[in-house]
């Protein structure tokens, strides 16, 4: 009994060390994509900002100004961008972002849903929401064209009257152990909102006139909002699973611990019995 427990516990210290190899390679992984994402992010952002300063700067010089982008109305349908992973080992990186969808149509509101990532796909397909297209089911290959097809579609569908407002829900990149779940409204845009340059602005004259250029701006800046997400929610994906990884390490490294612990008393009590064997049997 003491020996097929012996080799009981050996064969799971190796199943476990095996299991610790790969967390541990993951960690790494994960830490190593964690760094070119925020790079990544970082890049992206001074671009897509001047983009939204220059929607405001043309609301501002503009009399009167009136843009189908602006005009809310009653939100008779929603449509909710949900960004999400391709796999799972993320710690709550998955599961948070479904449950803030879930709090947002708490209140009824027709919804569809236009799903990022293999999970996102999976989890609104499963619970029967109306889905917009799954042509983005994999996160890791958006780009920066597909969030500009992903904009055309959306801004499309919104100027039709398939929806009344559009939201997109992702994870914000806190630190690298807080990653929170983010709902920001897309469509229609707050007239005013962002910061505006103060002082005296220089006459610009847009061609053919400021709406068309406001108008024609717009699916840009509603892309770098989408690539601005993706980009934060790559890199809280990454954090969520290098510290899911580096727990899981942590916790083998303990069982390994405990179970060498058992392993060497159970070697300690083969021994002794053996020992007495011997003595017992030198004694007759």
């Amino acid at each position: 009994m003491a020996g097929a427990s012996m080799k009981d516990i050996k064969l799971r210290i190796k199943s476990v060390e095996s299991t610790m190899q790969i967390t541990k390679a993951m960690e790494l992984v994960a830490s190593s994509k964690l760094r070119r994402a925020k790079e990544r992010q970082e890049r992206c952002r001074p671009y897509f900002t001047e983009l939204k300063e220059t929607l405001d700067e043309i609301e501002a010089a503009t009399s009167d100004f009136s843009s189908p982008y602006l005009q809310s109305r009653d939100v008779k349908k929603q449509c909710l961008i949900v960004i999400a992973g391709d796999r799972g080992l993320a710690g709550g990186y998955n599961a948070n972002v479904f449950k803030a969808v879930t709090e947002l149509t708490q209140d009824g509101t027709p919804t569809c849903i236009l799903p990022i990532g293999k999970r996102a796909v999976d989890f609104f397909t499963r619970k029967g929401y109306e889905i917009v297209t799954t042509e983005f089911a994999e996160a890791a290959d958006v780009s920066i064209p597909d969030c500009f097809t992903l904009s055309n579609l959306i801004t499309e569908g919104y100027l039709s009257g398939q929806f009344d407002e559009v939201s997109i829900v992702f994870t914000q990149f806190v630190s690298m152990l807080t990653q929170t779940p983010k709902c920001e409204k897309l469509l229609p845009l707050e007239a005013g909102e962002g910061e505006r340059k103060t002082g005296l602005r220089p006459l610009v004259l847009y061609e053919p006139d400021p709406v068309t250029v406001f108008n024609a701006i717009v699916p840009n800046y509603i892309a770098g909002m989408i690539y601005g997400s993706m980009c934060e929610s790559v890199a809280s994906e990454l954090g969520a699973r290098r510290t899911a990884m580096d727990a899981a390490s942590k916790n083998a490294a303990e069982m390994i611990e405990d179970l060498s612990l058992r392993y060497n008393r159970a070697r300690q009590g083969a021994i002794t019995q053996e020992i007495t064997e011997i003595i017992a049997g030198a004694e007759h």
